[in-house]
């Protein structure tokens, strides 16, 4: 395949940023987007120019770290993480559009790196419990209705991306934080904590200029385990208890 990239280069956090072109030959379709971007590295490390800087780290869909906008969509065409995107989802002769991802609460940090910190900045305003750990406790220790482990579950899956922030057009980060709160909200040990935790969570989250939420649905669409809209809403009844006991 033969293919042009339209890649943001950004030197630091100050600098404006702008699209620059780069024309790559002879691209198997069998890479993943993120060997090829490798490949196009190697090609500017041999011209004696700055590589494009892109953040990863397993390659293998698990950590969350590699996401950049493609094309417009968070992760590109395919709902997968960028790491497990290949070049077959692509055609010969096509211009691909690769931007970082686009947030107030993330800013770039170089080229299609951003910081990702305010996400754990809202992890630690409550996304813990206080029950002991140690030694792990028998599995029918605390018995817990299937539906309800379940759905612990599938918000458990969430791996921090932030495909939902840059897919949502205000830019919100609810879903990653109904992601949190239901995971922990959902069983035994997270419920001491439950009420405080959705309060705290969404002070710190609406504290790192993350914006509101007005369910459009674009951050489901695009997340790559896959999260359902309606954890948002198990969200907001959370906080609306919270906050009809005083709390926060």
């Amino acid at each position: 395949m033969n293919i042009t990239l339209r890649v943001w280069r950004q030197k630091g956090r100050d600098d404006e940023g702008r699209m620059v072109t780069y024309k790559l030959t002879d691209v198997s379709p069998d890479m993943s987007f993120l060997e090829m971007l490798d490949v196009l590295n190697e090609k500017l490390t041999l011209e004696n120019e700055d590589p494009v800087a892109f953040d990863h780290d397993c390659r293998e869909g698990i950590c969350g770290a590699c996401g950049v906008v493609i094309d417009g969509e968070a992760h590109g065409p395919e709902v997968t993480t960028t790491c497990q995107l290949h070049m077959r989802s692509f055609n010969d002769g096509d211009t691909i559009t690769v931007e970082p991802w686009r947030a107030k609460a993330f800013p770039v940090v170089k080229d299609l790196v951003v910081d990702r910190g305010s996400f754990d900045r809202i992890i630690q305003a409550g996304g813990f419990i206080s029950a002991p750990t140690g030694t792990a406790p028998d599995a029918h220790a605390n018995p817990i209705p299937k539906p309800d482990a379940d759905r612990a579950f599938d918000a458990a899956t969430c791996i921090g991306c932030g495909a939902c922030v840059a897919a949502c057009p205000n830019a919100s980060g609810m879903l990653f934080t109904a992601a949190k709160v239901t995971h922990l909200g959902m069983l035994p040990q997270g419920w001491p904590e439950r009420a405080s935790r959705v309060v705290k969570m969404i002070n710190q989250h609406d504290h790192e200029d993350f914006g509101g939420c007005t369910n459009i649905g674009e951050c489901a669409a695009v997340c790559p385990k896959g999260i359902p809209l309606d954890t948002i809403s198990q969200l907001n009844r959370d906080l609306l208890g919270s906050l009809s006991k005083g709390i926060g």
